[in-house]
């Protein structure tokens, strides 16, 4: 796998994972309140944001499984991650959601461990 489709694959992982998520949130949010029962099961059910939800994730299972065929082990494992980074960002972009320093943190240093990995593969 070439440098280039790796980049593309990550872009694509990320992208597919954090539709995902956020299609979970989107179908969770529509089938409250939160009952535990069959309406609310009928309700889940019925929301759109469930299967896109799903086919997202379905297509990100599929895209990191080709990545782990073709790619080092490490960096694609780290970089599987970086959809907390992008759901964060997106979550604050359109939701409103305020980051704190313990946050900040936490985003910086999975981005710094998907930098680091990718840098030194191959050493050693």
């Amino acid at each position: 796998m070439t440098r280039w489709s790796l980049l593309l694959a990550l872009v694509l992982l990320m992208a597919v994972e954090t539709a995902a998520q956020i299609g979970f949130k989107f179908a969770g949010d529509s089938a409250l309140p939160l009952t535990l029962d069959a309406p609310w099961i009928e309700r889940l059910l019925k929301e759109p944001w469930l299967y896109v939800a799903l086919a997202c994730l379905t297509a990100s299972f599929g895209v990191y499984m080709t990545m782990l065929k073709h790619a080092p082990l490490g960096p694609v494992f780290a970089a599987s991650h970086l959809e907390i980074v992008s759901v964060t960002l997106f979550s604050i972009a359109y939701m409103g959601d305020r980051l704190t320093l313990l946050q900040v943190i936490g985003c910086c240093a999975i981005v710094a461990g998907v930098l680091v990995l990718a840098v030194t593969e191959g050493e050693g």
